[in-house]
């Protein structure tokens, strides 16, 4: 009797660590599924919708821009935030977030009034909004990087700051040529 319980003690001392390590996966399991907080899901859906918009309006900043700095902008704000909305895209897929897949109201909007600008008009306009849409952006994934829950997504916002940070840097440089090249042309 005394060692069927010394046998059963060892049993139970041996089967706690794996019981510990299977209750330990099993949070992890739980904590992978378990839907993403709201502040989470928003930043993935205005990171998405912010950065189609830089690419549609990197594609006209491509065609319609006078500048030769302008241009070579767009077609940067093309590249980097196609790359960058296609990496969000796999997170937010694997995560099960549903994804916007048109620009809102206000995306809209400035799309259609830059769309009637023309020249160094353009330019201008469209390199201001760049200052503005980048400063947002950097204080946006600052933000998801230090105090974001998902960490997939912590890892994506800290990796895609510093290319953010390099377009406002770049953003105001072009926006500086332009508005010099105006009043040197006065």
């Amino acid at each position: 009797m005394r060692k069927a319980a010394f046998s059963l003690a060892l049993l139970a001392l041996a089967g706690m660590p794996a019981t510990a390590s299977l209750l330990g996966s099993t949070a992890a399991i739980a904590e992978e599924a378990a839907p993403l907080a709201g502040p989470d899901t928003q930043f993935v859906a205005k990171a998405i919708r912010d950065g189609m918009a830089e690419v549609e309006m990197g594609k006209m900043a491509q065609q319609k821009g006078s500048s030769d700095q302008v241009k070579q902008f767009g077609s940067r704000m093309v590249d980097d935030h196609s790359k960058a909305n296609d990496e969000l895209k796999r997170i937010a897929s694997s995560k099960g977030i549903t994804l916007p897949t048109d620009l809102d109201a206000k995306h809209k909007a400035k799309m259609d009034k830059m769309q009637k600008l023309s020249g160094a008009q353009f330019d201008r306009a469209y390199m201001d909004d760049m200052v503005a849409d980048h400063k947002q952006d950097v204080a946006e994934f600052k933000k998801q990087a230090s105090s974001g829950k998902d960490s997939d997504l912590k890892a994506f916002a800290s990796k895609t700051l510093p290319t953010l940070e390099d377009h406002l840097k770049m953003a105001q440089s072009t926006d500086a040529a332009v508005k010099g090249s105006k009043s040197a042309s006065r």
